[in-house]
């Protein structure tokens, strides 16, 4: 079972739904990269509202229905790990923000795989 230890570092991306690596959302993109490397683990949260550093408003508000609404992915590991992703975050992340930070993992277990009846 993967572990991650106690000290180890969150990797933020922050980039738009409309980005797109090799005709793919590059969300999905990233988010497979990271399983293909073997890191714990990628979630990707999607804002209803945003704005980057070309300060133009996106919004998921009726009158104003953006088709390009902020996304973050999120993925935490060791630093080892996060390292590894980074050459290529480097290669398909053109636009956006990325940053890094130490966390204290204070909880990570997968539940046992369900059992057939």
């Amino acid at each position: 079972m993967k572990t991650i230890p106690a000290h180890a570092k969150l990797l933020r991306i922050f980039l738009g739904e409309s980005d797109r690596w090799h005709h793919a959302p590059l969300y999905e993109a990233i988010v497979l990269k990271a399983r293909e490397l073997g890191l714990a683990g990628a979630t990707v949260l999607r804002g209803s509202m945003g704005f980057g550093a070309k300060s133009h408003l996106h919004t998921a508000k009726i009158l104003r229905l953006s088709m390009d609404l902020p996304i973050v992915v999120e993925i935490v590991d060791s630093e080892e790990n996060i390292s590894r992703l980074l050459p290529h975050l480097e290669e398909m992340a053109l636009e956006g923000l990325v940053t890094l930070e130490d966390v204290q993992v204070l909880h990570y277990h997968a539940s046992p795989p369900a059992t057939r009846a």
